[in-house]
């Protein structure tokens, strides 16, 4: 006879059903927006950030069953429920509520709205601290209470002190706030590139990317950690989460790596690495890319091109670093791998719907309908095939995955913009600014080294987004007082803002892969870290050497391009102590000053400083094979 469940696993079990339900209505609702966009932002805002935030209270409970009394858990469920029906009172105020009518603007609002408007920031701080974490809830408290008492701080910071009714008016009651650019991305873009990858994975193409990468570089030297830069390169892009690539395809390529004999740490890097990279990597480039599409008032298709060759540059860095190390560990290719042609027969058909968004996408087409017909496409190349084909069970489970991943990151761009209003309504960013310029001593590498520390330490809490979102309302203005263009600032800002995925002391992509190859969280962190190089290389290139093209002129991005190619393998040599040989003490020292001086010289300088490398490395190819490693 069947043991009967316990009540809180019936209870959790029927909370996982009704979010389901909840899910997949929300795909629902945003394809028919995205399709017929009938609500105006005012009310299709506030609809669907409660929407998330009651998946949120129903899927990340106050406190797990676990070891807990059945009476406190469910005590703890109607408290969800009750936040949820507060959150839906409240939006419901906020859609009905007159702006035609300005005399809000001069009496204020009712005291109705301004609970309206309470109910909400706690509601969404509340679901921010269960999906994202306690950090970001604090950091945004910060801004409120300056916001708030800014009044009573010294002149230098200090700037009006505002009331709540001000207060909830401006973040809440317009779009400067909750209700915002952050979130406005979030909801349309972000969501339909979030389900498209949803239905990448519950097709099989997700796999098949991987299986494309073993078969191209499995048969190399240290095969299956190239494999994984090149799957994680081509996943990432669609799967808007370092942390959710280096589980997803760590799953598959770190036990290999260990297998062939990487380290566990190596192995964990490696993966952690290269799942981060996949957030620069066209077409899609996480949800960031298209918040500074918003920001700047550049086309996206612009940002997609210039962002090629940039992160090309890191794969190639990555690439070097993970073939230096198999070198130095004596390592060999796998021995047997399929062949691509066999591979490339069974997924051929899930390139097309790839081929297909980034032809739209460079054809300047709405971001939103690019992504309803990447799902499309998705979903009609699987059927093409009857090895692929999908049972409707495995459609719902895609719509439903696709709003559930899109959870964390409109909560985190609701919250962000909470942080984007306040520097708005309050004008911190100007002081900002002024401060970072004399903080910096007036030189813009000073500058990129504190905005680097400023992303790393923001990156411990917040997501890649978010902490993009509020790097670039208070660094971007003080990039473009050094002199540098809108785009290569948006961008250098974009690249750091990545960094704490793979920088100790918090590196969650590196841990969540240390999580996997059973290794030393810190280890595998400091292994990424120097596999990520190129996070901290390519944006300072970006900054003295034009890579960023359209900020330039174009003999200056070809320039760039070599002499990053020669920086990455100066360095790369320099830090490793090995080429195409090993390196004597001399040689690292030398490529390590030809480095800086590429960095800093200008473009004569540095085709020198690239010949002196190129130079180096053919002395070491020709040195006689005793001396090798």
């Amino acid at each position: 006879m069947t043991k009967p469940k316990p009540f809180s696993q019936l209870m959790t079990d029927s909370i996982v059903f009704v979010a389901t339900i909840f899910a997949v209505g929300l795909s629902v609702f945003q394809v028919w927006q995205g399709l017929q966009p009938t609500l105006s932002a005012p009310v299709f805002r506030p609809i669907h950030l409660a929407w998330i935030l009651s998946i949120a209270f129903l899927l990340y409970p106050l406190i797990k069953p676990v070891g807990r009394s059945a009476s406190l858990y469910l005590l703890c469920r109607l408290l969800d429920i009750v936040l949820i029906v507060a959150t839906c009172w409240a939006t419901y105020q906020i859609t009905i509520f007159d702006y035609d009518d300005i005399s809000f603007l001069l009496d204020g609002l009712q005291p109705i709205d301004q609970m309206a408007g309470v109910v909400l920031i706690v509601a969404l701080l509340e679901a921010t601290r269960r999906t994202v974490g306690f950090v970001m809830v604090f950091i945004a408290g910060l801004f409120l209470a300056y916001a708030f008492f800014g009044d009573v701080l010294p002149a230098g910071v200090a700037s009006k002190g505002f009331s709540l009714e001000e207060v909830i008016r401006f973040h809440i009651f317009s779009t400067n706030g909750v209700f915002g650019a952050p979130l406005a991305i979030a909801a349309g873009v972000v969501f339909m590139f979030v389900l498209f990858g949803a239905f990448l994975q519950v097709t099989g193409a997700g796999q098949f990317f991987i299986d494309a990468a073993f078969a191209v570089a499995g048969k190399y030297r240290g095969g299956p950690a190239k494999a994984s830069v090149l799957a994680s390169a081509a996943l990432g892009s669609i799967s808007g989460s370092a942390i959710a690539n280096t589980v997803t395809t760590g799953a598959l390529t770190i036990p290999m790596m260990k297998k062939l004999g990487y380290k566990p740490e190596q192995a964990a890097g490696i993966e952690a690495a290269a799942s981060t990279g996949g957030q620069i990597m066209p077409p899609v480039m996480g949800a960031g890319a298209f918040v500074m599409a918003q920001f700047t008032g550049i086309p996206y298709s612009d940002i997609l091109l210039v962002s090629i060759a940039p992160a090309i540059l890191y794969f190639a860095s990555t690439l070097l670093y993970v073939h230096l190390m198999a070198c130095k560990l004596g390592l060999q290719g796998m021995s047997v791998t399929e062949k691509i042609g066999v591979v490339m027969k069974n997924g051929w058909h899930f390139l097309v719907p790839l081929v297909f968004i980034t032809t739209l996408l460079l054809m300047s087409y709405s971001p939103v309908l690019v992504g309803i017909a990447g799902c499309v496409a998705i979903l009609v190349a699987a059927m093409m095939r009857k090895h692929s084909r999908i049972t409707f069970p495995v459609f719902l489970q895609g719509m439903k995955e696709g709003a559930t991943s899109a959870v964390p990151i409109s909560v985190a761009c609701a919250t962000a913009g909470i942080i984007v209003g306040v520097v708005g309504q309050t004008g911190i960013g100007l002081q900002f600014t002024q401060f970072l310029i004399a903080l910096s001593g007036g030189y813009l590498w000073s500058a990129l080294g504190l905005i680097a520390i400023a992303a790393v330490i923001l990156g411990m809490g917040l997501p890649v987004t978010a902490a993009y979102i509020v790097l670039s309302v208070m660094a971007v203005p003080a990039l473009n007082d050094f002199g540098l263009g809108l785009l290569t600032a948006h961008m250098i800002v974009f690249w750091l803002s990545q960094t704490s995925n793979v920088t100790p002391p918090i590196a969650l992509a590196a841990f969540a892969g240390a999580g996997i190859a059973g290794a030393s969280p810190m280890k595998s962190a400091i292994q990424a870290f120097k596999l990520a190089q190129g996070f901290f290389i390519i944006p300072a290139m970006m900054a003295f050497s034009g890579l960023i093209w359209l900020d330039g002129e174009i003999s200056h991005f070809f320039i760039g391009i070599i002499t990053t190619l020669g920086l990455i393998f100066a360095f790369a040599g320099g830090i490793e102590g090995r080429l195409i040989k090993k390196l004597n003490s001399i040689e690292r020292a030398l490529l390590l000053i030809l480095a800086l001086g590429i960095l800093f010289s200008d473009d004569i300088y540095r085709l020198v400083c690239l010949a002196l490398v190129v130079i180096i490395m053919t002395l070491n190819a020709r040195r006689p094979e005793a001396t090798t490693a």
